[in-house]
């Protein structure tokens, strides 16, 4: 074989090799929901099958009719700029195949950016974790994702196939009465507190339950409007989200009051002072939240 003939023959090869985005996802009858609604957007499915180093989480058809069913996902099928949001909350930044997900989990950046639902530096993260080989996302309000199909390859990256659709973090006030934290939305409420932490970039919330202000009623009872805003400043960081991945043991941060709190790992466990983080990471749209028991 002459050595033009050879050349052509290896570009011809790599050429059969090639596997786009959309060819990826049109020959999967399962993520037919996902291509008609990523067409939807031609200049998020063009800059989608232009890059590279990307991991795609592809919800299967099954994943996106539970979405649809639901309030959420009615308000998102009318309003194109929660849909986008969705979709770009699917897109991590780097190529993450399922072997290189921790059972310590990890918190990656994901092309969701816009200010509208999303105020982490970076983007918006979504937590994956690995247990027992399976792979899991945690999405806003530590919904679960699974994944079903791994390491799928085309040019641009890999995709994972998941069972349900990630859930775009929500900002504070949603979060905790979504979590049953509405002592906690109240006081902050209370204090003219509850802007301020819905808006503020980059925050961790240590959020006491109800019943660790109930243990303490009395005491809140005496307090000023000011106090109580001092003790609830207290329980936030701001300018740094800290995932329990980055916390570390003995280290001390300083909050929004000007005092500081201690970091304390043990036992597979958190403490800030004397509290225990009873439900850690827990993905909000400027941070993230540390559910604590006092």
């Amino acid at each position: 074989m002459q050595p033009k003939s050879l050349l052509i023959s290896l570009l011809s090869a790599s050429c059969v090799g090639a596997q786009s985005l959309t060819s990826v996802l049109q020959g999967n009858s399962d993520l037919s929901t996902l291509t008609s609604t990523l067409q939807k957007f031609p200049s998020l499915l063009q800059s989608l099958g232009s890059a590279s180093n990307i991991t795609i989480l592809a919800p299967t058809n099954e994943a996106f009719n539970a979405l649809f069913a639901t309030p959420a996902g009615m308000a998102a099928q009318n309003d194109d700029g929660l849909l986008q949001a969705v979709l770009q909350y699917h897109v991590i930044n780097g190529t993450y195949p399922a072997s290189s997900i921790p059972s310590s989990g990890a918190f990656v950046p994901t092309l969701l950016t816009n200010s509208s639902y999303t105020n982490v530096t970076g983007g918006q993260r979504v937590e994956g974790i690995s247990q027992n080989g399976n792979v899991t996302f945690f999405s806003g309000g530590k919904a679960t994702s699974n994944v079903t199909q791994a390491d799928v390859k085309f040019d641009g990256g890999i995709i994972h196939v998941i069972n349900a659709v990630l859930t775009v973090p929500a900002n504070i006030t949603s979060t905790a009465q979504a979590s049953g934290l509405s002592t906690l939305a109240s006081a902050l409420t209370q204090t003219n507190l509850l802007n301020t932490v819905n808006v503020l970039p980059d925050i961790t919330v240590f959020a006491p339950t109800n019943q660790a202000f109930a243990a303490i009623n009395s005491t809140i009872a005496m307090l000023s409007t000011q106090q109580l805003a001092s003790v609830l400043e207290y329980h936030v960081i701001n300018g740094t989200v800290a995932y329990s991945t980055t916390l570390m043991d003995g280290e001390t941060v300083p909050t929004l009051n000007g005092a500081t709190v201690k970091i304390t790992l043990a036992n597979g466990g958190v403490k800030v002072n004397q509290a225990t983080v009873t439900i850690a990471d827990v993905l909000v749209a400027n941070g993230v939240v540390h559910v604590i028991d006092g």
